[in-house]
């Protein structure tokens, strides 16, 4: 039922407002178009012998504007359209005035049988995956996550058993693309050690690249999410960006970066080991000499 999902969606409407996480949230569906029925009282149309698809016929006829045939003038083909007159249906009570036609062709004026039932329905009916559904949207102060977070705890509380929620545009990019983040990561990690460990024919070295530098880069990285810019406490209570799906790319993306620049360090101390420098003065050397190889990489 429309009216009753929209009713539960303005109560997660007024939750939202009453917490002062959104600027504004706004409801899609809008109950006030006015709407007039022709409501029958079928004890009379039994009791007159009138045949319900007679009077459907009549009525559709009268005020339906379907029309019934065509006819030609002067070469073009113009629609028949069978309407009663303009002035004579410009209001709902007017269409009781219409005669339907009753046994033994007597005409039977509309309203010996029927009432004009007025009520408010709404402008259109939203559907979503095939069932009727009403869309909230707002703009919230804090971030997407954390105030879709709000909005599901609510619906949670307020809808009944039965009522599902789904997700549009930015709202579900993050709901079905924010929970592959670690597997993708994880994935990113083994394809990268596999590459690296049949590029130095050997286990220790990829082990000692990504282990010397993803953590390192994932903490820089990650850090800058509790800061807060450009004014207020140094660190905040809770994470001042989220990790959207431009942020896990970029995630992805420093594995690989850091782990090039592992591979021209450890390469290199390589090399000076095998031209017989210790561990320490070749690592050192190493370090030195690629610095800024991976600065211009990296910047």
């Amino acid at each position: 039922d429309p009216e009753r999902i929209l009713e539960f969606a303005k109560q997660i409407q007024l939750k939202a407002m009453q917490s002062g996480m959104f600027r504004f949230v706004d409801i899609d569906t809008k109950i006030d178009q006015p709407q007039a029925e022709i409501v029958f009282d079928h004890d009379k149309v039994s009791a007159l012998g009138l045949d319900m698809q007679q009077v459907g016929a009549d009525l559709s006829a009268s005020i339906g504007g379907n029309f019934v045939n065509r006819f030609n003038i002067a070469g073009r083909s113009y629609k028949v359209i069978p309407q009663i007159k303009r002035i004579d249906r410009l209001n709902p009570e007017q269409l009781e005035n219409i005669y339907v036609t009753g046994p033994n062709n007597q005409l039977i004026p509309l309203s010996t049988v029927a009432t004009i039932r007025h009520k408010t329905v709404a402008r259109s009916l939203n559907r979503m995956q095939q069932l009727n559904a009403v869309q909230i949207s707002g703009v919230s102060g804090q971030s997407l996550d954390t105030a879709l977070k709000f909005l599901e705890n609510e619906a949670h509380k307020i809808l009944p058993k039965g009522y599902i929620l789904d997700y549009t545009g930015d709202s579900r990019q993050l709901r079905t693309e924010g929970n592959k983040f670690l597997p993708a990561f994880m994935l990113a990690v083994v394809l990268i050690f596999l590459v690296l460990a049949a590029q130095f024919n050997s286990f220790r070295d990829p082990f000692i690249i990504l282990l010397g530098s993803v953590p390192l880069a994932m903490f820089g990285a990650l850090l800058f999410t509790f800061l807060k810019m450009p004014n207020g406490k140094f660190f905040t209570d809770g994470w001042t960006t989220t990790l959207n799906i431009y942020s896990q790319v970029g995630l992805v993306t420093l594995v690989g970066l850091v782990s090039k620049n592992g591979i021209l360090i450890v390469q290199f101390a390589n090399e000076l080991q095998r031209q017989g420098l210790g561990k320490l003065e070749a690592i050192a050397q190493a370090a030195r000499i690629r610095l800024r190889p991976v600065m211009m990489t990296s910047v």
